[in-house]
């Protein structure tokens, strides 16, 4: 049964983890907007959760056992490829941190994870609910 769940559950996990990530990223953005040089970084959100329901996102390389007590891994990416975000206007120490944008998308990015949860959260109830009736 618990595997149904996951199953059903699968795809918002993968978005609540991702958004949560997101708001790490964003946040050093924000902790950085005075460190001279610091490029601003961020992530294609809808690709890098299409990536993860496919599966295409857990890495595809096996990592070669040279001992039978050697845990099995997998290779390749380890998260989300980061990109530098591209600035409206330069600054003058170099830093492309603009406040604004770090904000809002901080803001709009806060909104999608509690609705995921939200999401989540009722859906369990659904599912407590169904199997209470049994």
């Amino acid at each position: 049964m618990a595997s149904k769940i996951d199953n059903a559950l699968f795809f918002q996990q993968q978005a609540l983890g991702l958004r949560a990530y997101r708001q790490q990223v964003l946040a050093g953005n924000i902790a950085n907007a005075d460190t001279p040089h610091y490029k601003a970084r961020d992530f294609d959100f809808a690709a890098t959760l299409q990536q993860a329901v496919t599966g295409r996102g857990e890495g595809s390389l096996q990592i070669s056992r040279t001992h039978a007590a050697h845990l099995d891994g997998t290779g390749g990416e380890s998260g989300p490829r980061l990109m530098y975000r591209k600035p409206v206007q330069d600054s003058a120490d170099g830093n492309t941190v603009e406040m604004d944008v770090e904000r809002g998308q901080f803001a709009e990015n806060a909104i999608h994870y509690e609705a995921g949860l939200a999401f989540i959260t009722h859906q369990l109830k659904l599912y407590t609910a169904a199997l209470q009736q049994q």
